[in-house]
C-alpha cells in the first residue's frame, strides 16, 4: 500500500469471531515493544464483524529487500552472504533476551509433544528457556537485509528453538543447513539446544501429517535419529 510519502504493507487477517482473540490475533502488534530486532512495525489496526467473522487489518512498515521463499521449506540454494547470516545471529540474540509473559511453546506442550512423537520423556526443569519468535523459516525471512515478518506465535519457548526451526526447514539442502549450525552451533549444540530440535522437528512433521512438505519427512526423521542416538 502507497501513501503520500511512503509504502507500507496493509496485511489481513480472519478468523470465525469466537477464535478472533488471544496472543496470536494481536502478536504483530504486541511485538511493536520489539526495538532490538529487525522487524515491520504496526502503525494502525482496525477490526470490524462481517457474516459472523472477525476480521483484522493490520497497517505496517514495509520491510526492505524481498521474501526469501513463498514456502517455509528451503527447496533450492540461495546465496546469502556472511552478512546476512551475522544480521540474522544478532536479530534472534537480542529477541532472547526480550521479557514477556507471552508463551510461545510451553512446558506441558513440549513434554506431551516429543513424547508422543518420538517416546522422549524430558524434566523441563533443567531447560534454558528465552524468548522466540517461534516461526521463522524461509518464507518468514526477508534478503538482502536480514529482516523478520509474521509475530504471531512470539513468546517463551526452550532456547535455540528460532535456530532449530530453521535448521529443520534446511534439511533439504545440506549446504544451507551446515550454514544454520555454523552460525548458531553454540545455542543447537546445549541440551536445551537438542530438546528445541527435537521440538522444531515435531512441529513439522505434524505438518506433512496434514499433507504439506512430505518430501521433508525422510530427512526430519533422520535428523531426529542423530539427535537421540547423539551422532
Amino acid at each position: 500500500m502507497a501513501t503520500s510519502d511512503t509504502q507500507r504493507w496493509m496485511r489481513v487477517i480472519t478468523e470465525p469471531s469466537q477464535w478472533a482473540s488471544g496472543s496470536a490475533w494481536t502478536g504483530n502488534t504486541d511485538a511493536n515493544v520489539i526495538t532490538s530486532v529487525a522487524k515491520p512495525v504496526v502503525l494502525d489496526v482496525a477490526e470490524w464483524d462481517e457474516s459472523g467473522r472477525r476480521i483484522r487489518a493490520e497497517l505496517m512498515t514495509l520491510a526492505p529487500g524481498t521474501q526469501i521463499s513463498a514456502e517455509m521449506v528451503q527447496r533450492q540454494h540461495i546465496d546469502l552472504d556472511n552478512q546476512w547470516w551475522s544480521e540474522l545471529r544478532s536479530s534472534l540474540d537480542a529477541l532472547s533476551a526480550v521479557h514477556t509473559n507471552r508463551v510461545c511453546l510451553d512446558e506441558l506442550l513440549l513434554q506431551r509433544r516429543l513424547l508422543a512423537a518420538f517416546g522422549v520423556s524430558i524434566d523441563v526443569e533443567t531447560l534454558v528457556w528465552s524468548t522466540a519468535h517461534g516461526d521463522v523459516h524461509w518464507a518468514n525471512l526477508t534478503a538482502p537485509q536480514c529482516w523478520i515478518l509474521d509475530w504471531e506465535a512470539w513468546g517463551r519457548a526452550p532456547a535455540g528453538y528460532d535456530a532449530a526451526l530453521l535448521l529443520c526447514a534446511s534439511l533439504l539442502i545440506p549446504d544451507t543447513a551446515s550454514l544454520v549450525r555454523a552460525t548458531f552451533t553454540d545455542v543447537l549444540g546445549t541440551p536445551t539446544g537438542h530438546i528445541a530440535q527435537l521440538a522444531a522437528a515435531a512441529k513439522l512433521l505434524g505438518l506433512v501429517e496434514y499433507g504439506n512438505h512430505p518430501d521433508l519427512a525422510v530427512p526430519l526423521h533422520r535428523h531426529v535419529r542423530n539427535l537421540i542416538s547423539g551422532n
